[in-house]
């Protein structure tokens, strides 16, 4: 018999082949692993064996994708966290995380928190290649409301393009007296209708700066035209009364000497008295 040669360096055999498998069976009944298994009742997780027998993955990789899915939710798992629960050193973990990742058992994505900073979600797949959305939610963005259209205003009797034109430029100087009722073009149009209705009802330009400028809130002003469409619908003063007519001056004529019976009368010409002219007979 040929003896061995020990020094001979050993052919390299390759993983794939049925024989050589590192978990095939041995088929003699001796050597060989033995379970001696006990069934977990609590604290325990379930792994699936493609990643537990991962053929491409690295030792320290399968570990911890093994170590991360029996976590809870929430735990941190970032490089930092996991360095001062293992031995191995920052470098190799953070390679052991790429592998879990460019295999798809880790996904790592950037998201804002509702206080504006960006922080980054580890998502464990314990099924690469099955993406669901029930994993770590995401804060819901604020839907942004469509801005309403500005309410009906009041609108003067007579809007004479003077009237109009001075209420326009009411608004445009708004801003002068506080910054925050910058009006846009539009808004100016839309308002200029209702400050036309109360300067028509003799309430002064000054009067009705007042009433759209005073007791304003202190927080900024998200829509101003539309606070200023309801102070002039709300505030609007009532019409001024209706002026009654002044009688007519009472004409008073000169005394005159009735030409009949010389009785004294009021006429504006000369002539007969009333009662000289009714042939009353007083005047005779």
């Amino acid at each position: 018999m040929d003896a061995q040669n020990p020094s001979a360096p050993a052919h390299a055999q390759s993983r794939v082949v049925a024989n050589n498998h590192p978990n095939r069976r041995c088929e003699s009944g001796v050597g060989g692993l033995i379970h001696d298994n006990a069934r977990h009742t609590s604290h325990f997780t379930v792994v699936g064996n493609h990643l537990a027998q991962h053929p491409k993955l690295s030792g320290l990789a399968i570990g911890l994708g093994v170590y991360i899915q029996s976590l809870p939710a929430g735990a941190r798992v970032d490089i930092k966290t996991l360095t001062a629960r293992f031995p191995e050193g920052a470098t190799r973990i953070a390679a052991a995380l790429r592998e879990l990742e460019t295999y798809g058992y880790l996904r790592r994505e950037r998201q804002r928190v509702p206080g504006g900073r960006i922080v980054t979600r580890t998502i464990s797949c314990n099924q690469p290649g099955r993406r669901t959305d029930n994993h770590v939610p995401k804060p819901a963005r604020p839907k942004k409301a469509p801005p309403k259209a500005l309410p009906p205003l009041p609108r003067p009797a007579c809007p004479s393009p003077a009237l109009i034109q001075q209420a326009t430029d009411l608004l445009a100087d708004l801003r002068r007296h506080d910054s925050r009722l910058l009006l846009s073009a539009r808004d100016t149009a839309h308002l200029a209708p209702g400050v036309a209705a109360w300067l028509e009802r003799d309430v002064t330009p000054t009067a009705v700066r007042h009433a759209l400028t005073t007791g304003l809130p202190d927080e900024p002003l998200c829509r101003p035209a539309a606070l200023l469409a309801h102070r002039l619908t709300e505030q609007l003063p009532p019409p001024p009364p209706l002026r009654t007519p002044a009688p007519p001056p009472t004409v008073r004529h000169p005394l005159r000497n009735c030409e009949g019976c010389d009785r004294a009368f009021r006429s504006p010409e000369p002539g007969r008295c009333l009662d000289y002219r009714s042939g009353l007979p007083e005047a005779a």
